[in-house]
């Protein structure tokens, strides 16, 4: 069941914004985001959060200082998606700014799997001797991982952003705003986010420390192009924090100031640079870095983000725009397969999902939980075949994908607290999680998680809510609106734009089987639509949600109505 409501709004606050001169829609769908005062508009630096506020990183750059001076190694070990190769990428870039001596391991998903194992420690030291590990992205959970690199005699410096568990490892130093007692304003740092603070608070105690002054220390703000690329790539929330580091970043991509590689995606992604926006860096970037570390080894994807040879950036672009494809293609398979399997689901019965099959690939779960938890509005997990790493053939893997309300980890947490036996690992956010489960526990396990379902998720929970800024005056239907929509920063937690009108439905037909193509009338006014992924056609008159979109076609830009939603008038 799906249904249209409008996010309400407080007139008065609309008001204030739009007699500060905010553009009266523009102050409509920022109070209805939560936004009150101008202030909280800003996006300059100058208005981030202070890292003195992240606990423990002020012992971080003093630990990084004295290995810096030292001449200490230091090794990044990354995690292997889109925020952990950004996060690797601003680790090494900005390290090497300010005079380290570093090198990165990335973790093959498929030989050794998420986060600093003892396995991973092992290989670190045999490959590239390090005195001092920093994960990115990953290690709040690695505890046996962290024990193992201090027996070898190797201190570990954590970053990262994922929800501790009950126990922290025993690392040197821990940064993460959601570890116990943190009280950094902004939870939502992504891990680049974290790593780029961490960046931050050493160049200020090197400064302290007479190394650098105001005006030869190196400047961190070139990497922003980075920052704001994994920020939106990881889904995490745009709070008011998260949205400077996208705009700042966004604003360096728009006047080209951006890396060798974050250039070569925008053009392999067929995108435009110079009027890049979020659903660019996570529609179009994101999805073809992901790709090397889903179907393969995200060290491509780091080595595309850290050169500097333009000729070698295309090269490498061209690689992950070609793996993409193959992912797309791979996805597809999957999907059917799991759509085939829940051709009698009956979302009446169920408040979960739990799918696993022998042929599916282990880096592209997380995509497919993704889609069937769109198309049926259930916490969904998706499990493939675990890749044995010590001859433990038993093993699936799990990636989940939850929906408002159903916090993912803590189920999982309680899940295992229930019944200690079942789950081997987990980790992960409210939203997405991850886990290892032994293959003959899936049906124990699936029982378990259908239970936590039932007992935490209502009936009104359970009900898609397509939720819309309401109705759109007629003189806002231009391009001229849309670019200045398409400036601001939307995206996860921030929703982007969308409205709900009634419009008629003056012709309608169904693009390659599976896209609405429409031509819509309100108030005598035509505009083309499009609904895709749906071929049912509408009745005469229809209440739409839709967001706005400019079409390019020989030329000519037209206003293009993306369709979220439609049911009868």
């Amino acid at each position: 069941m799906t249904r249209i409501a409008t996010r309400p709004y407080s007139f008065r606050d609309s008001e204030m914004l739009r007699q500060q001169g905010v553009h009266p829609v523009l102050a409509r769908l920022y109070t209805a985001r939560g936004l009150t005062a101008v202030a909280d508009l800003a996006s300059d630096l100058k208005g981030l959060i202070l890292p003195a506020g992240l606990l423990h990183i002020e012992a971080a750059a003093r630990f990084l200082a004295d290995a810096i001076a030292a001449h200490k190694k230091l090794v990044i070990v990354a995690d292997y998606d889109c925020d952990g190769a950004t996060a690797c990428a601003v680790a090494l870039r900005g390290l090497r700014l300010l005079g380290a001596q570093v090198d990165y391991i990335v973790p093959n998903r498929f030989e050794y799997g998420y986060g600093l194992t003892p396995e991973i420690v092992a290989l670190t030291q045999d490959k590239k001797s390090p005195d001092i590990i920093i994960t990115v992205d990953n290690g709040i959970a690695s505890v046996d991982g962290v024990a193992e690199a201090n027996r070898r005699g190797i201190e570990v410096v954590v970053t990262d952003h994922h929800l501790p568990g009950d126990t922290l490892p025993d690392a040197r130093v821990i940064v993460n705003p959601n570890q116990p007692d943190c009280g950094f304003p902004s939870k939502n740092l992504a891990g680049v986010g974290v790593m780029f603070y961490v960046l931050l608070a050493l160049r200020a105690e090197m400064r302290q420390r007479g190394v650098f002054d105001a005006q030869n220390q190196p400047k961190l703000d070139q990497l922003l192009d980075l920052v704001a690329l994994g920020t939106v790539a990881d889904v995490v929330k745009l709070d008011a924090n998260n949205r400077i580091l996208v705009a700042q970043g966004l604003k360096r991509m728009r006047a080209g100031r951006m890396h060798a590689g974050v250039a070569a995606l925008f053009r392999i992604a067929g995108r435009d640079a110079r009027r890049a926006t979020p659903f660019d860096l996570g529609f179009g970037l994101g999805p073809r870095l992901n790709a090397a570390g889903r179907l393969s080894d995200m060290s491509l994807g780091i080595e595309c983000l850290c050169t500097d040879d333009e000729g070698r950036a295309w090269a490498i672009a061209e690689q992950l725009d070609g793996m993409n494809r193959e992912r797309r293609t791979i996805e597809a398979d999957m999907q059917d397969t799991a759509l085939l399997m829940l051709d009698d689901f009956s979302p009446k019965d169920s408040n979960t999902i739990t799918v696993f099959d022998e042929s599916w690939h282990q880096g592209v779960i997380g995509i497919v939980a993704s889609r069937l938890k769109d198309k049926f509005f259930r916490p969904t997990i998706t499990f493939a075949p675990g890749v044995a790493t010590s001859g433990d053939h038993g093993l699936i893997k799990g990636s989940g994908r939850s929906i408002p309300g159903f916090h993912l980890r803590d189920a999982l947490d309680l899940v295992s607290k229930r019944a200690p036996s079942l789950i081997e690992k987990f980790g992960g956010h409210a939203m997405a999680a991850g886990l290892t489960i032994r293959a003959e526990n899936l049906d124990a396990f699936t029982a378990a998680f259908e239970l936590v379902g039932r007992s935490w998720l209502s009936t009104q929970q359970l009900e898609r809510v397509i939720e819309t800024d309401g109705s759109l005056e007629d003189a806002y239907f231009t391009t001229e609106f849309i670019g200045m929509l398409d400036e601001q920063v939307w995206g996860q937690g921030f929703a982007p734009p969308s409205f709900c009108d009634e419009f008629r439905i003056v012709s309608q037909r169904v693009l390659k089987e599976k896209h609405l193509k429409l031509q819509l009338d309100r108030n005598g006014q035509r505009y083309d639509a499009i609904w895709f992924n749906h071929a049912d056609g509408l009745p005469d008159r229809a209440k739409i949600a839709y967001r706005l979109d400019i079409n390019e076609y020989n030329g000519v830009s037209k206003v293009q109505l993306m369709v979220e939603h439609a049911e009868p008038a």
